[in-house]
């Protein structure tokens, strides 16, 4: 598994964590879930992907109703999807 393979794979355990936690608002919890199967939908690039699940993200961590651990965890997310180019 390459170094860009583990970094998707760790924020989808961040954004699985996230739909899963229930005292996070349920359109956050949402955000995350399709943030995830945007991830995993292999009929695009690697990353078209990451640029997708990141406008996703983004969006969300501007919510005034997202609580301060999760915004912190979606900024994390973020963090792991931006790939350099050249680098899938």
């Amino acid at each position: 598994m390459s170094n860009v393979q583990k970094q998707i794979q760790e924020a989808i355990e961040i954004l699985t964590y996230i739909a899963e936690d229930s005292s996070i608002p349920r359109n956050i919890r949402k955000a995350a879930t399709k943030s995830v199967e945007t991830l995993q939908d292999e009929s695009m690039e690697l990353n078209v992907r990451a640029i997708n699940a990141i406008d996703l993200l983004d969006e969300t961590t501007s919510d005034p109703n997202c609580p301060y651990h999760a915004r912190t965890m979606l900024w994390q997310a973020i963090t792991k999807l931006e790939i350099p180019p050249n680098q899938e």
